[in-house]
């Protein structure tokens, strides 16, 4: 294994899946869990099960960390086996107690180099996943979703994008308003190690190792070896959504009318928004 796979597997063993509390782990902070935004985020969880055969023998879940969402168990729910791979031994103890001990099948493994032999898996998921890999083997990891993956079935892949049209025109909003923020805060003797709605806790651990790319690299190194197609799973990030979204602002119905958005130009918002949901279908 080399360094940056290492570093990435410590950092989740011993910060990113350690529980702060029942069922909630520390990743969650890059997540935006607060009630306002629960029903949106839900819903975009739930899109990637639209791509998936409802049913089948094996589902893979390359990179599944805890399965630590529940809607993340719906995407088997009609398999037989879910096959969870991670290079994290914490990630797959709990991802086998969340799924149960007889659905789950548990394998140390590099998504990169998949243990497993070609067409065996009816649906197969990667999650926030490629994007740890180093950025010569991201390419090695979709064709090995590929080659694993059955005929007549699809994968789906989430990632975030490195680059894109509507994260940088929030760009500049976002850093204005949570210099607001902090600036109110100050004058209000407010204490601010708290976090901000647009980010994170001071003093909170750093991520680890993260590499992405946009819409235009992407189409760029699969086409000539795949049919794919990017669709939309989230169009704003976290930063975002605790910026701008608020139960007193009428966040709540901002957010249903993002999702209607998302669900009516689902592959304009997928190739320009944060969080794209690509699907690689095998014919």
């Amino acid at each position: 294994m080399n360094q940056i796979k290492q570093e990435v597997r410590e950092f989740y063993d011993q910060i990113g899946w350690r529980q702060v509390s029942e069922g909630v782990y520390q990743n969650a902070l890059y997540e935006d869990l607060r009630p306002v935004s629960r029903e949106y985020i839900h819903r975009c969880h739930l899109r990637v099960a639209r791509h998936l055969k409802p049913q089948g023998r094996y589902l893979l879940d390359a990179g599944s960390g805890p399965i630590q969402y529940p809607e993340y168990l719906e995407y088997s729910r009609g398999y037989d086996y879910r096959v969870c791979v991670d290079l994290s031994h914490v990630a797959l103890k709990d991802a086998r107690q969340r799924a149960g001990a007889d659905h789950a099948l548990c394998v140390v493994a590099d998504v990169a180099h998949l243990p497993f032999p070609a067409d065996i898996f009816d649906g197969v998921v990667s999650l926030h996943t490629i994007h740890h890999l180093p950025m010569e083997e991201h390419v090695s990891a979709y064709q090995e979703l590929y080659r694993v993956l059955a005929p007549a079935s699809q994968a789906v892949v989430v990632n975030g994008w490195g680059e894109a049209r509507i994260p940088r025109l929030l760009q500049r909003p976002t850093r204005w308003v949570n210099r607001l923020r902090h600036i109110v805060a100050r004058l209000l003797g407010r204490d601010e190690q708290k976090q901000f709605a647009g980010g994170r806790q001071k003093g909170a651990p750093q991520g680890t190792f993260v590499r992405k790319y946009g819409a235009s690299w992407l189409k760029e190194q699969l086409t000539p070896l795949m049919p794919f197609e990017i669709f939309v799973w989230r169009s704003v990030g976290v930063k975002h959504l605790r910026t701008f979204m608020h139960d007193a602002l009428g966040g709540r119905l901002w957010l249903r009318l993002l999702f209607w958005l998302e669900e009516r130009f689902p592959h304009y918002l997928g190739e320009n928004g944060q969080y794209p949901l690509i699907v690689i279908r095998k014919e």
